[in-house]
């Protein structure tokens, strides 16, 4: 499985995390059953948020039925998501998943050097955008915004050089995001949603493409492979007040979406995107969205936020007075978890993997010093990404959400 979106059951309560389980499967088996076996390898956990998007909106539960034992549940059975919602989320995700197979292809990634297996992955790719076309055809949904804009990334990609914005490398998945996210307001019966859906997913977007640049950075400037991290000239720094904004944005958006059922969205979209900014950069001491470059005092701001704020002063949180303006080198990055500890190891962005040998002395260490429970985020032994402590339940203390997370 990929994605941004990875909560666990210790941040979901147990009826939002079987509802999450409930749409990931219905995913999958939608998948299977449409498009065969193979193109359950497209199941990823990002997608699914359409499928939840359609049922948050619905006057109605989406439909429900048993499936058999699979490995990936322990053998159990389970009550999986089966609706329109499952199989626009199934199409989205087949229709990129082809784009991206089909640009590894072209562009020689691991093993698709070999030619032989570069022809069978083009092969995979056109047979799945053609089956994810006819599933979208099936519920009213036009997927050449999607095709149209991964089509598009090549040749925005070669455009760009130092000094030019990043968000001109995030736009087309930010125009295909928002398609996406729109039709389920049409799905559900909600026109009036289509509008903020659309915002939302284009911020949504923005967050997925600059968490996957910041996360392969490292290995791209080993394989010589493009970035538009690297391409820009784009600092850490300047792409984590990015991902912080477009979390705000997303907040912001959803606000003037109409839900029946919020609670599973709002996790999903709020708090889940909020943890995964949080995975790839580590804590800041101070959320860096606050003085992003561009908010302008006294006037109003050009970008989601709406309003004007004291001369001097940035724009606050919801609820938040105005603050002063933080000095121009106060960009905090990574911190070393709560708790008032000196935490060993730290923290490093993008991560730095570590050999098998040194992660299995690391481990232990960070077992007996309660570092997966009481150090929030922890960077793993191995991997060194960022992972939330075991004994966080998801405090909506201070959100004004209401929701069951």
């Amino acid at each position: 499985m990929f994605g941004i979106i990875r909560p666990c059951r210790h941040r979901l309560s147990a009826g939002l995390h079987a509802e999450w389980v409930a749409h990931l499967c219905g995913l999958c088996l939608t998948l299977r059953n449409e498009h065969g076996q193979l193109a359950r390898t497209a199941t990823n956990y990002d997608g699914l948020v359409i499928s939840v998007l359609v049922e948050a909106q619905s006057e109605h539960e989406a439909g429900r039925r048993k499936a058999g034992p699979c490995p990936l549940r322990g053998m159990r059975r389970a009550s999986v998501a089966d609706g329109e919602g499952s199989r626009l989320a199934a199409s989205v995700s087949l229709v990129l998943a082809s784009a991206k197979l089909r640009d590894h292809a072209e562009d020689g990634d691991g093993a698709l050097r070999r030619p032989v297996l570069a022809g069978l992955a083009r092969s995979a790719a056109d047979r799945w955008a053609r089956r994810g076309g006819a599933t979208a055809t099936g519920i009213g949904f036009d997927t050449s915004p999607l095709i149209d804009a991964v089509a598009s990334q090549s040749t925005v990609e070669h455009s760009l050089g130092h000094g030019d914005s990043v968000l001109s490398a995030t736009e087309p998945t930010e125009l295909a995001t928002a398609a996406a996210f729109a039709h389920t307001a049409v799905l559900a019966g909600h026109p009036a949603n289509v509008e903020p859906l659309a915002e939302a997913g284009r911020f949504f977007g923005r967050v997925a493409h600059l968490l996957d640049a910041v996360e392969d950075r490292d290995d791209d400037l080993a394989s010589g492979a493009w970035n538009p991290l690297t391409a820009t000239g784009t600092s850490l720094e300047h792409t984590h007040r990015l991902c912080e904004d477009a979390v705000r944005g997303v907040r912001l958006a959803l606000r003037d979406v109409e839900f029946t059922r919020p609670a599973l969205a709002h996790a999903l979209l709020v708090h889940e995107l909020h943890h995964a900014v949080r995975r790839t950069f580590g804590h800041a001491a101070r959320p860096p969205g606050r003085h992003e470059s561009g908010w302008t005092a006294g006037a109003p701001s050009a970008g989601p936020y709406r309003g004007t704020w004291p001369e001097g002063g940035v724009p606050p949180y919801p609820g938040e007075p105005a603050g002063p303006t933080p000095p121009p080198d106060h960009h905090p990055m990574v911190g070393d978890g709560d708790g008032g500890c000196c935490w060993v190891p730290k923290f490093r962005v993008p991560p730095r993997k570590r050999n098998v040998l040194l992660g299995c002395l690391v481990a232990p260490y960070m077992c007996c010093t309660c570092q997966f429970c009481c150090r929030d985020p922890w960077p793993g032994p191995w991997s060194g990404r960022a992972h939330d402590a075991l004994c966080d339940n998801g405090d909506c203390s201070g959100c004004d959400c209401g929701c069951d997370c």
